[in-house]
């Protein structure tokens, strides 16, 4: 008897912890959070204030449509427009210590290196645009050591994590891509509805 009483109580425990981890498991990890819509035709609009410079200024190269807080983590959806590059540019190679970016490719080819091992790698300051609004803390590099080549398409994904250099190293005429942020620090601002209308409102004059 003493020998079954002790083996429930032992079953017993591992039950609680059981349902314990169970109940774990299927809180959502975003209480009450709300699902946020970007219409085709604010991405466009963005896409175009972007064209407008042929990606020449970085102030409209690299737009951030939104950033939510997704809970445990912050999401940034962004678009970008880059023209023809025959070489790359000087000290060009991005990285970004705390944020991943996720790139779809909608228009044109281009190629871009990727890798971890970035040669001169140089701090962007702090109140450098892309570190406040964009993709946090980073810097750029001259180029990548024994780097991936990657040639991309329309309708190509890549995942870019944080830490990775990338670099883009030829632009055949033009390439355009919808980009997602992954920000589990939250290190950017939110952007919601009401500040992308402003900003595409002001022409480029908002802090974003």
């Amino acid at each position: 008897m003493k020998r079954l009483t002790a083996f429930a109580r032992i079953t017993f425990k591992a039950a609680v912890i059981a349902l314990a981890a169970s109940a774990q498991t299927n809180e959502s990890t975003c209480n009450r959070c709300s699902a946020t819509y970007i219409a085709s035709g604010e991405i466009e609009a963005f896409l175009q204030r972007s064209v407008k410079t042929g990606g020449r200024e970085r102030r409209f190269g690299d737009q951030q449509v939104r950033s939510v807080d997704a809970g445990k983590t912050g999401i940034a959806v962004g678009v970008v427009y880059r023209g023809k590059l025959n070489e790359p540019a000087p000290q060009s190679v991005a990285l970004h210590h705390r944020v991943s970016e996720v790139y779809h490719i909608l228009e044109g080819t281009a190629t871009l290196v990727t890798g971890s091992d970035v040669i001169d790698l140089k701090a962007r300051p702090s109140d450098d645009r892309a570190v406040r609004y964009l993709n946090g803390p980073g810097g750029n590099g001259s180029s990548v050591r024994n780097g991936a080549i990657h040639h991309l398409k329309p309708g190509d994904v890549i995942i870019i994590p944080a830490g990775v250099g990338h670099w883009f190293t030829r632009i055949d005429d033009h390439i355009k891509y919808l980009m997602v942020r992954v920000d589990p620090e939250k290190i950017v601002p939110p952007k919601d509805a009401s500040a992308a209308k402003f900003d595409l409102e002001s022409g480029g004059k908002s802090a974003y």
